[in-house]
């Protein structure tokens, strides 16, 4: 992997969605069909992996996945040390119903639960559902969904920037791709760094070093010590170091000048 290029497109296929949450209904027929869904997913022979989401007993070789907005903290893992973590929805708000209140996300909170992902789960593949906002036209929506989809998305549902959402994320995902191939080959170790805070550090090759320093405290700044430095974390928020040395983000530090 060293010789080759680390950024490329990724392509899986889902069978079956969030199942799992109203197979206890069927009773025994329930796991059975998660089984014969698998089969029959896996004998089509298409090349790409196939995955489950929110299945926790995804039968090999369909890897089990997470949706929602925390995966960081509520995904259980992979059921195989075969398969890798991935967060196939990553809700970037919640869709809206008629008569209900609009609920969005704010980008500190979005950038915070992606690098915790990332840092907690060796997570190596996120999705963000929606990044791009929708339209529902004419007859197109489901029962009590408004016309616009997910308009509260970086992109809007006419393909406009949302700002500071927009470019939020994209400093993040800039700061995770400095330290991308630490993150695919080297190992992972935690350690505490204070009552409400860890450091995850990645360790690759000499000299490769990348590390993810988390306020877990949602009420209080704090001053940390890592690896005899001190930093500063913002509440509820995590410091991006590719080098182990200097910060490149931090979660909670969002701006809506970024272009």
């Amino acid at each position: 992997m060293g010789q080759q290029s680390l950024i490329y497109s990724f392509v899986a296929k889902g069978i079956e969605n969030e199942y799992q949450t109203i197979e206890g209904a069927f009773h025994e027929k329930g796991p059975a069909y998660v089984r014969w869904a698998a089969q029959m997913a896996v004998g089509l022979q298409t090349g790409v992996p196939w995955t489950m989401c929110k299945q926790i007993d995804a039968p090999d070789p369909v890897i089990n996945t997470c949706n929602g907005m925390r995966c960081g903290e509520t995904f259980v893992g992979p059921n195989s040390p075969n398969k890798p973590s991935i967060w196939t929805e990553n809700w970037t708000t919640q869709f809206t119903k008629y008569g209900e209140n609009i609920k969005t996300r704010s980008p500190e909170d979005i950038a915070f639960h992606v690098a915790l992902f990332i840092a907690r789960k060796y997570g190596s593949f996120v999705n963000y559902y929606m990044y791009h906002g929708g339209t529902n036209f004419g007859r197109t929506a489901s029962d009590y969904i408004p016309t616009s989809y997910y308009d509260l998305t970086p992109l809007d549902e006419y393909g406009l920037i949302r700002q500071p959402k927009w470019g939020h994320l994209k400093e993040l995902h800039a700061a995770i791709k400095l330290c991308s191939e630490t993150l695919l080959t080297g190992s992972l170790t935690t350690s505490s760094i204070g009552e409400q805070q860890e450091a995850y550090v990645f360790q690759g090759q000499p000299g490769q070093c990348a590390a993810f320093l988390v306020n877990n405290d949602g009420r209080n700044d704090v001053q940390v010590m890592f690896q005899n430095s001190s930093y500063e974390l913002p509440r509820k928020s995590i410091s991006i170091l590719p080098d182990c040395k200097t910060v490149a983000f931090n979660t909670a530090k969002a701006s809506s000048e970024i272009v």
